[in-house]
């Protein structure tokens, strides 16, 4: 196993990077906010699989935070995230400050305006694709990515990357990886960390929510509004759960849908506590 190169400057990054593709290898990307956990390293293996060269990046984009998120005490672990990174094999992690990414007199962000910002997560955290489709687009042209790597757990995320990677006619493959989840159905995610045990117990219900619509979408319902419904009741009978939207559309178009007649996303955000947990299924072949 070679040795995990660790980068904090965009130069030195962007050297190496030159220096792969100089000699023919393909690079995968995998854009990461670290506290990374076994989601992560089923990207690591995708792109180890797909690509030569594996670069991840580990840093908490500050500008894809609203103000009364949770940037500040967002989980901060690099020593722990490197040893899993090097046990996956990936052949570099791209750790810069905020000020390496965003100097003094940055100006230049990038905006998805064709409306799939507009709903669901983008709806309720303003300015938050912003931030992502912004730092993305760097990183991608910083590690001189061929493919590039997203879980589906944000699949909102990874409908925006496509689109601007598509309008800004970049060179890169956006490749969506399926949700991994815990024994227990629970999607995982760095925001576990923040929850009891008897909290995580109780976000089991968001899984078995989606799972109750989908096995109605199996038996044949497609009526959207049915289908939430299912999807509520059975959040309904989880106490400590309060909803923040449950919500189904097109995908990756994300437009509104009375009936289910495509790919479509049954998408659900819903708080334990104080910690807000997002997780999803689509519906219909998935391209």
């Amino acid at each position: 196993m070679s040795e995990l190169k660790i980068f904090t400057t965009v130069a030195e990054t962007v050297a190496y990077a030159k220096e792969q593709k100089a000699a023919g290898r393909t690079i995968g990307l995998c854009p990461t906010m670290g506290a990374l956990h076994e989601g992560h390293m089923t990207l690591m293996r995708a792109a180890r699989s797909a690509c030569d060269v594996v670069i991840a990046s580990v840093f908490v984009n500050p500008v894809q935070f609203g103000p009364n998120e949770d940037y500040d005490k967002y989980p901060r672990q690099f020593d722990a995230d490197c040893e899993k990174l090097a046990a996956e094999g990936v052949d570099a992690v791209f750790h810069p400050s905020p000020e390496e990414m965003y100097p003094a007199g940055y100006g230049t962000y990038i905006t998805v305006e064709n409306g799939i910002t507009d709903v669901l997560c983008g709806a309720r955290r303003p300015g938050h694709f912003r931030g992502v489709a912004t730092v993305v687009t760097k990183l991608m042209n910083i590690t001189r990515a061929d493919k590039a790597f997203f879980g589906q757990k944000d699949a909102q995320q990874v409908a925006v990357v496509r689109r601007f990677v598509a309008d800004l006619n970049l060179p890169v493959e956006v490749c969506m990886v399926p949700i991994c989840r815990e024994a227990s159905g629970l999607a995982r995610s760095s925001r576990n960390s923040y929850m009891s045990a008897e909290e995580k117990q109780a976000a089991v219900v968001l899984s078995r929510s989606l799972k109750a619509a989908k096995a109605a979408y199996e038996a044949g319902e497609r009526d959207a509004e049915a289908l939430k419904r299912i999807t509520r009741e059975e959040l309904a009978t989880e106490p400590l759960a309060k909803v923040d939207y449950v919500d189904l559309y097109t995908y990756p178009a994300l437009q509104e849908t009375t009936t289910v007649t495509e790919q479509s996303l049954l998408a659900i955000a819903v708080f334990i506590g104080k910690t807000r947990l997002i997780d999803n299924i689509i519906l219909g072949e998935q391209a």
